[in-house]
């Protein structure tokens, strides 16, 4: 008999009791993930023989020009989560406001999504890795009634279910139900995903510090003495650290998962409350980071615990390994 790889669908029937709300719903809503992504890798993997490479001349609620494959990416999974009927409304990055679905196949439908449908879509014209990150809460609002804005508006530390996937050299589907991390690759003969990565654990000490040094002048001096203690040589603690920064925050924060280290997008750039959305990008990376025993703070307090006042609010961020994490918040 073969020995063969859990596939991720059977990874999900097999933990539904590791979620307080088995009923199959979550893993349905996983598996239209699962889908999505799929076709999303496709995609990607024809990007420089068709038209979905450059700027689709269209900009964000953020102000930031859309990449066509942005676009793509966006109603790939809107469809995909539409279609179950599993989720009452979403939330994309490349969306001004939320979606309510309200025709009868929600009418019991009791989650909501807010996901980051391709981040680093720039990097797509030059063949580096992008990734797209997920969050699933339980509603708030009664069950038969319209999505409304406070489903959306919930601190990190109610979400149900957060994970990414990092299309790269492989595709890779990472995500996390509260019981652990475990991550999942593609293999594109068969078109499944094999769990390859279980129970990750991120290593409480790392020598990868990534952050845009280019923005070193408009830091705090607080994170300029970080960068410095991070470049300072000492044998005792491994220094100088290496700088890794892609800028492609899901492929950063997945080496640091995977070898150790910190990632941090601070205050006082281009972008005065930091670059980074809490609800799209810093909550669903800092749950996978604390469950697999890191770290992930606005420099001040804990991620998840901060109250969102805004669909598109960003936040400073800092995530990756414990003790990296600890030592930089005494600069801070």
């Amino acid at each position: 008999m073969i020995n063969r790889p859990q596939t991720l669908g059977e990874f999900i029937i097999d933990h539904q009791r590791d979620f307080n709300y088995a009923s199959g719903e979550l893993s349905q809503l996983l598996s239209s993930i699962r889908l999505a992504s799929k076709i999303v890798t496709r995609e990607i993997r024809k990007a420089g023989l068709t038209d979905i490479l450059g700027a689709s001349g269209v900009e964000n609620v953020q102000g930031e020009v859309q990449m066509k494959l942005d676009d793509v990416a966006n109603e790939i999974f809107l469809k995909a989560l539409k279609n179950r009927g599993i989720i009452c409304g979403l939330a994309s990055e490349e969306m001004d406001s939320y979606i309510i679905f309200d025709e009868e196949k929600h009418a019991e439908s009791k989650y909501v999504v807010l996901i980051d449908p391709l981040d680093g879509s720039s990097n797509i014209d030059v063949n580096v890795s992008v990734g797209t990150i997920f969050s699933i809460y339980r509603r708030v609002t009664p069950v038969g009634q319209p999505a409304e804005l406070k489903d959306f508006l919930q601190p990190g530390n109610q979400q149900v279910a957060a994970g990414y996937v990092v299309y790269g050299s492989s595709t890779m589907l990472v995500y996390t139900t509260g019981n652990g991390v475990n991550g999942f690759t593609l293999e594109p003969s068969i078109g499944t995903f094999q769990l390859s990565h279980p129970n990750m654990q991120m290593p409480v000490d790392g020598k990868i510090y990534s952050v845009n040094t280019g923005n070193y002048l408009k830091f705090p001096d607080g994170v300029k003495a970080y960068i410095d203690y991070c470049q300072d040589k000492d044998p005792d603690t491994n220094r100088p650290y290496t700088g890794r920064y892609i800028g492609s925050l899901v492929s950063d924060f997945h080496r640091n998962l995977l070898k150790g280290g910190i990632y941090f997008y601070p205050e006082g750039t281009n972008a005065p409350n930091g670059k980074l959305r809490l609800l799209y990008e810093c909550n669903p990376l800092a749950f996978l980071a604390e469950q697999a025993g890191g770290l992930a703070t606005d420099g001040h307090q804990r991620i998840l615990d901060i109250q969102p006042d805004e669909l598109h609010q960003r936040v400073p961020f800092f995530v990756g390994s414990k003790h990296m994490v600890e030592k930089a918040m005494t600069f801070m």
